[in-house]
């Protein structure tokens, strides 16, 4: 018998863990097989098929019984498909036995409906907590939660990471002289003022208001200096663009020069490129996170990859080792 076989067989039943193995849902099977190359693993085979009345079938197409399962399914558009896929996969693996599920959220839409902020509203993220724990979910990883108090949610343990490691680094290395990072409103501004201290800048707030639940954002004053500055603006998400560029005029209206832009997760709905493309933003940096696109880019848009963060923490879950480290720039 091959000795290195004999060798490899016998690390994989050593491993208290159980053998890893990485799946991917249809709305993340993009950033699956990107973190699987940076793992220097094989995406695990799998099915899902929709039928003609809209109902989601999945099928597991490898033995998990005794591995360490991560699904990835991120929940953008369309996002309540997308989410019962994800309670689905979970299931599935439950049922064949794996050890460990591990639910891989890249873009948690619903993180959105956090709170009871109107009279008779569901508190959407709750919800949708209770439903993954439902279906058999051990932990869940995801990325830049719109409220990181959405973990609070879960009785499970949750693994929170930050796309901000990964953005400060793209805009140190553009060494972009007399900056300043912008909140377009207090509700970022902690994670603003973190993104700051890395970039050894200061920072500035927007002060914005919603009317209404239209996705249009209203820019009513600006908190700091930003005459004479290069600006950028810093959000977790966006859906239409609207926060970015009533921002970004805001800015311009008071003296700033170039206006750049990042946010984690660009959802970026119908009309918004050709806003974009129309905005005075020079350049809007997003992430990996969200696979489905109502149209293409605007051309000031450019797409970095979360996958080596995905995979570090993936790697440090399945050893059982802390994933706080990859939380620094």
């Amino acid at each position: 018998m091959d000795q290195s076989l004999v060798s490899c067989s016998s690390a994989k039943s050593a491993d208290p863990f159980g053998e890893l193995k990485i799946f991917a849902g249809r709305a993340s099977h993009e950033l699956g097989r990107a973190i699987c190359q940076k793992l220097g693993i094989e995406l695990a085979r799998s099915e899902t098929q929709v039928f003609s009345e809209g109902n989601v079938f999945v099928r597991v197409l490898e033995n998990v019984r005794g591995r360490d399962v991560f699904i990835i399914q991120g929940t953008e558009y369309p996002v309540n498909d997308n989410f019962m896929e994800l309670l689905f996969w979970i299931d599935a693996f439950k049922r064949a036995s794996a050890t460990q599920v591990t639910a891989v959220i890249p873009f948690f839409s619903y993180a959105k409906g956090d709170k009871k902020d109107e009279p008779r509203v569901s508190i959407r993220a709750r919800v949708c907590a209770d439903a993954i724990e439902a279906a058999g979910a051990d932990r869940v990883l995801t990325l830049d939660l719109h409220s990181p108090q959405i973990q609070g949610f879960f009785k499970i343990p949750v693994d929170h990471l930050y796309a901000m490691p990964v953005l400060v680094d793209y805009f140190r290395k553009k060494q972009i002289p007399d900056l300043v990072v912008a909140s377009p409103d207090v509700g970022f501004g902690k994670q603003a003022y973190r993104f700051a201290e890395m970039m050894r800048t200061q920072v500035v707030f927007g002060n914005k208001i919603r009317r209404a639940h239209d996705e249009r954002a209203e820019m009513l004053d600006i908190v700091g200096q930003v005459e004479g500055k290069n600006v950028l603006i810093v959000d977790d998400f966006t859906i239409s663009g609207g926060t970015l560029i009533e921002m970004a005029v805001a800015c311009k209206e008071r003296g700033a020069r170039d206006i750049y832009a990042c946010v984690s997760h660009g959802v970026f709905s119908k009309g918004s490129s050709e806003k974009l493309a129309r905005s005075p933003i020079k350049e809007l940096v997003l992430t990996d996170t969200v696979g489905y696109r109502f149209e293409p880019l605007a051309p000031c848009c450019k797409v970095v990859t979360v996958a080596g963060l995905f995979a570090d923490a993936i790697l440090s879950i399945h050893r059982r080792e802390s994933v706080s480290r990859l939380f620094n720039a």
